[in-house]
């Protein structure tokens, strides 16, 4: 069976051959790499990776060792529609001929171009975030008259304020209902995700598969005894919907019991000093952060690890007193699926699809984002645990989630499916 993936980032293995770059930090798209490895052990099965990238100039098709790459030219925007994605579609079907195209993500342009140029006929979708849903939270926990007093010279002259991204985010929003509504299969893994599909296009045929993570991940598992007391990991911070300001209004009350608070940050977070050239590059998201840091004497609290490969962020994990997913919207986030896997006492916000990966007060606390009282005590609650909690339930459940061997078998199954529908369809 020759399957075609449709990806919003290039895989590493593409990266590298376009490059010569083997090094590959931050999560983008690390589920990716945990499926795909899974898939290409399989003898019937025939793996092409397409991807928009701004690193060719033209339609380019490279090979790995297991993997055909083609990577299309980024025309504007993520944004923007045009019609020279249709062109380059149709030259790629017409040349790999595939049976199965599996769109990862449904909120870009690329995607809705090979819709338009190729039809749906053999097309699933997976949901990952919901655009079309995260937009009406994007600036969750911020005033916008502070948003507005703080624009900075470099969102000024960039044309990059927050209300513009949070703008761009409603405009990929219309995008994305325009894919769902014209797909005839969609896979998903929470009860949120299924129920916004649904309110799209009711006909779509919901298929349920949950994801793979990548191989490290599957390895080890945390041990009071070895972690950093009162050490807090957040795996993302770049943007709003991460929800790293509620943290930064949780923190004070946090420090009130447990002054030796750390928290390690991941992931590319640009909360810069106050010189000249720093001011020039600050993005008013990371002012509003550096402010609220200033504010509450934070610098010495907060640390700031950069961008962290898969064997990075499993150390960070294992070295964390807690584990805390802030954001204002999600799916299902994979760092939360990791640290679970890893047994690392977990919070996380409840919202989206968040409370189907917690079902039990043994896989995690919950609090409503909005509650920076709430987010402080679940904090404390874990660090007076000191040792007591037992990882065993949320292991066994998190492992059963993100189960290579289940998963593999659910995308295949899939995929067969909808060819027989397919088939069926046309007789």
């Amino acid at each position: 069976m020759k399957i075609l993936w449709i990806t919003n980032t290039l895989l590493p293995e593409a990266k590298s051959l376009l490059t010569g770059s083997d090094e590959y930090k931050g999560k983008g798209e690390g589920w990716l790499i945990g499926s795909a490895s899974e898939l290409i052990k399989c003898d019937n099965i025939n793996l092409a990776v397409a991807s928009v990238a701004t690193e060719v100039k033209e339609l380019t098709r490279v090979v790995g060792e297991k993997i055909t790459y083609f990577i299309i030219p980024f025309v504007k925007d993520d944004a923007t529609y045009d019609v020279s994605y249709e062109i380059c579609w149709k030259k790629i079907v017409e040349e790999y001929n595939p049976d199965v195209v599996h769109l990862h993500g449904t909120e870009y342009p690329h995607g809705l171009a090979f819709l338009k140029a190729c039809g749906n006929s053999n097309v699933i979708a997976s949901i990952q975030g919901m655009t079309s849903v995260y937009a009406h939270y994007y600036l969750s926990g911020l005033d916008r008259r502070e948003i507005r007093r703080n624009r900075t010279f470099h969102d000024i002259v960039k044309r990059t304020s927050l209300f513009k991204q949070e703008k761009k985010m409603f405009v990929r929003g219309e995008i994305e209902k325009e894919i769902i509504s014209r797909l005839r299969f969609v896979i998903g893994r929470t009860s949120w995700d299924k129920e916004n599909v649904w309110a799209i296009n009711p006909d779509a045929e919901y298929l349920f598969c949950n994801e793979t993570l990548r191989d490290v991940f599957y390895n080890g598992k945390w041990e009071y005894e070895k972690c950093h007391k009162h050490t807090i990991f957040v795996p993302q911070a770049n943007y709003p919907i991460k929800g790293f300001h509620q943290v930064l209004k949780a923190l004070p009350l946090v420090l009130c019991h447990y002054p030796d608070t750390k928290v390690r940050v991941a992931g590319s977070v640009d909360v810069l000093g106050t010189s000249l050239i720093n001011k020039l590059k600050e993005r008013t998201y990371s002012k509003l952060l550096r402010k609220e840091i200033e504010k509450n004497h934070l610098w010495e609290t907060l640390e700031f690890t950069g961008p962290l490969s898969a064997e990075q962020m499993r150390q960070e994990y294992l070295n964390a007193n807690v584990f805390l997913c802030p954001s204002s919207i999600e799916n299902s986030p994979n760092s939360l699926g990791e640290a679970q896997i890893l047994g690392v006492p977990c919070i996380a916000s409840y919202v989206g699809g968040i409370p189907d990966m917690i079902p039990t007060i043994n896989c995690g606390k919950l609090y409503r984002f909005e509650e920076i009282g709430m987010l402080a005590s679940k904090i404390c609650e874990v660090f007076a645990d000191e040792g007591v909690f037992n990882n065993s339930e949320m292991r066994e459940v998190a492992l059963f989630r993100h189960s290579r061997k289940e998963n593999l078998m659910r995308t295949l199954n899939i995929y067969k499916y909808i060819t027989t529908e397919n088939r069926n369809a046309t007789k």
